[in-house]
């Protein structure tokens, strides 16, 4: 039995937009394939919807009105060249200053 192992192309600390959708957010954990429910993934609408066999980023993400944390398949992220940091209130608790673009991680990893 072959396996493919994929190599994620956003890393932890980096600032990143929805391709298609008004929101930015700073990675803070990667799954390498799916790992949510399947309720989840049936809640995408099929048009839209994205392959299971890809990086998928857990995201402390932001709007202009709301802050929250976003499940987002590696397809639909492109990086942020805005240069700005992030209001979400999270954020300090996993990284230190943003810095060039992207937050360094302070503390433990499990």
């Amino acid at each position: 039995m072959q396996t493919h192992s994929r190599v994620a192309k956003y890393s932890l600390g980096q600032v990143v937009r929805h391709r298609n959708r008004p929101f930015r957010g700073v990675i803070f954990d990667v799954d390498p394939e799916f790992a949510n429910t399947e309720e989840w993934y049936e809640s995408i609408p099929e048009d839209v919807r994205p392959e299971k066999n890809q990086p998928f980023y857990h995201l402390y993400a932001e709007t202009e009105a709301t802050y929250y944390v976003a499940y987002v398949s590696e397809q639909n992220l492109v990086p942020d060249a805005s240069g700005e940091p992030l209001e979400h209130p999270d954020v300090m608790d996993m990284f230190g200053d943003f810095e060039e673009g992207r937050y360094p991680l302070v503390g433990h990893l499990n």
